[in-house]
């Protein structure tokens, strides 16, 4: 047996691992007790930032202890000089570096760092370039890194187009560098902003100015600029079609416009006395300052969203004073200013009418291609051609799939519908786990296609049945619908948005899985109800109908809840109004 190791056996090890841990514990424990301590006895001196030292540099996420070393420096910023106060920023900042190299990405940290910087008499802000250069380099996707890194640059005043520089070198050694991408869309447009005169050349900023705020510039690049980043993404997508890192940055060159912000449409009825409000996005009315003037008069009235779950609406409603517009054989003029835009729309209503409206004929440049803001058809023309030889190569990648689909929208959603679905079908193919989303998808460019083509016409009939839809969007753009037609898709519920059909008289909604009829709120005009085939089980879900005074035509047929006992009896009681019901 001489000669031999003695080996500890694995009870051994353990229970003197144990014996550590407990060791470890009782000083942190210790060390805890005594900075809350001195923190609740207002105690800020070297002491407690020594204590504070030794548990941050083993665990540096601990919120409430970089709290009080802030407090503690602060303090000792009163008592010293600026000097000796630079010497413990300074020292600080070495800290950190410790802390970081315990966890890259320590929230609390990072925080210090940005806090300490800030402090400094004298920063040094070379050095902390190179400190998020080194860290970037080990994980160029730390976002705490990045942010810091924005605050440095912003704060020492580095140049846009030395930045812009930066994010070649690093997208250049690695394309997946999606942190690289987005900073990358921050500087382009105030390197690069789209002149405000549309025929001018690209009007590039000085590449000596430092970062600003990007409220001071446009938010899109000149035409110019863009063609040489579609060629920088290109070459990215091409190298490696499966990194979704460039693929989301071309879909943000291709998509940078707003709708202009403004009233859309105003409609106002006799019977009902009211004005419905349509807005291009949703807005607060109670705080935006909506103002209905009637005949020169502004009206003392309360405006209300459609309904009760939205503070935040693109359409809002007021009942105007008892008596005002119910004469036939009288005319009006209405006008309703929204004072946060500086705009108004007026609305005549005629002698005779029972209602009247106000809306411009919309084109889909204007409703749905701002989501690619490239007005040149020649660039997207080429975009395009540019996917399809890609997908070519590679006819399963999705993300060349869905981009196409987006570009087709672009160029002529009308014209590539067919090709649209079919790229659908195989997107849910290639991805099953975002079937759904690709259905949500589907459904709202179809839903976009059936009101370009309403507007085209005119018409106030509108038929979305056997179109496969999952979801319902741009309700917005039905308030003056007297009749939609809903049947034969799949459709789950008919959400809270569907309250935005203020003129709605006919509902078709057959042959779907509805379960939730929440949208069916305070539709004044809603006449006749057909609801077969669908997934209704408790008289509890018709509830909504309440408040729809007009109702007088209901069709339950096979539906789950005709099978309760006393189903008509106890509907009766709930909805009176109906003299035609069908189960």
């Amino acid at each position: 047996m001489h000669g031999r190791i003695k080996i500890k056996t694995t009870v051994q090890q353990e229970e003197e691992k144990r014996k550590e841990r407990e060791r470890k514990l009782k000083i942190y424990v210790t060390a805890r007790d005594a900075i809350f301590s001195k923190r609740k006895n207002g105690v800020l001196d070297d002491e407690a930032l020594q204590l504070t030292q030794q548990l941050l540099a083993s665990n540096p996420d601990v919120a409430t202890l970089w709290n009080y070393r802030r407090e503690i420096l602060l303090h000792l910023e009163t008592i010293r000089e600026e000097d000796d106060v630079q010497k413990m920023y300074d020292a600080e900042l070495s800290f950190l570096e410790s802390c970081l190299k315990v966890n890259p990405k320590s929230y609390g940290s990072w925080h210090h760092r940005g806090w300490v910087s800030a402090r400094l008499p004298r920063p040094d802000w070379a050095r902390e370039l190179s400190l998020c250069d080194r860290c970037l380099s080990l994980d160029d996707r730390n976002f705490h890194c990045w942010d810091y890194r924005r605050m440095v640059v912003k704060m020492s005043g580095v140049p846009v187009d030395q930045e812009l520089q930066f994010t070649d070198r690093l997208i250049g050694s690695n394309f997946s560098n999606y942190s690289s991408w987005h900073y990358r869309s921050t500087l382009l447009p105030l390197l690069h902003p789209e002149s405000p005169e549309p025929h001018s050349p690209c009007q590039q900023a000085s590449h000596s100015s430092p970062l600003t705020s990007p409220q001071t510039h446009s938010h899109r690049v000149c035409e110019e600029q863009l063609l040489k980043e579609y060629e920088l993404v290109q070459n990215a997508f091409f190298t490696d079609p499966n990194d979704q890192s460039a693929w989301f940055y071309y879909r943000w060159l291709l998509g940078r416009a707003e709708r202009e912000e403004m009233i859309s449409c105003v409609f106002v009825s006799r019977e009902e006395e009211r004005v419905a409000v349509a807005f291009s996005r949703p807005v607060n009315a109670s705080s935006s300052g909506l103002i209905l003037v009637l005949d020169g008069q502004p009206q003392r009235v309360e405006w209300r969203s459609i309904h009760p779950r939205f503070k935040h609406s693109p359409v809002w409603i007021c009942k105007i004073p008892p008596g005002t517009i119910s004469d036939i054989s009288n005319e009006h003029n209405l006008t309703v200013h929204w004072t946060e835009k500086h705009t108004h729309r007026d609305c005549a209503l005629y002698t005779g009418r029972s209602e009247s409206w106000c809306r411009d004929s919309a084109t889909d440049q204007e409703l749905f291609r701002s989501e690619l803001s490239v007005e040149k058809t020649s660039v997207l023309q080429s975009e395009l051609q540019s996917c399809n030889q890609l997908l070519d190569l590679e006819p399963q990648n999705k993300w060349c799939l869905l981009t196409i689909i987006l570009l087709m929208r672009a160029l002529d959603p009308l014209g590539y519908e067919t090709e649209t679905l079919s790229h659908f079908q195989t997107l849910k193919e290639v991805d099953p786990m975002r079937s759904a989303y690709y259905s949500d998808l589907c459904s709202k460019f179809m839903i976009e296609n059936t009101i370009l083509k309403m507007e085209y016409a005119e018409v106030r009939v509108f038929s979305l049945s056997d179109k496969n839809l999952t979801s319902l969007c741009h309700l917005d753009q039905l308030l003056l619908v007297t009749h939609i037609n809903l049947s034969s898709n799949q459709l789950l519920r008919l959400p809270p948005e569907f309250a935005m059909l203020q003129c709605l008289e006919v509902l078709e909604a057959d042959n779907n899985a509805i379960e939730n009829l929440e949208g069916l709120y305070h539709l004044a005009k809603l006449q006749d109800v057909s609801l077969k085939n669908n997934k209704i089980s408790k008289l509890s879900d018709l509830q909504p109908l309440t408040s729809c005074p007009k109702l007088t035509r209901l069709d339950l047929r096979g539906n789950p809840v005709t099978q309760i006992v006393n189903f008509q009896s106890e509907l009766a009681e709930v909805l009176p109004s109906i003299t035609d019901l069908l189960f």
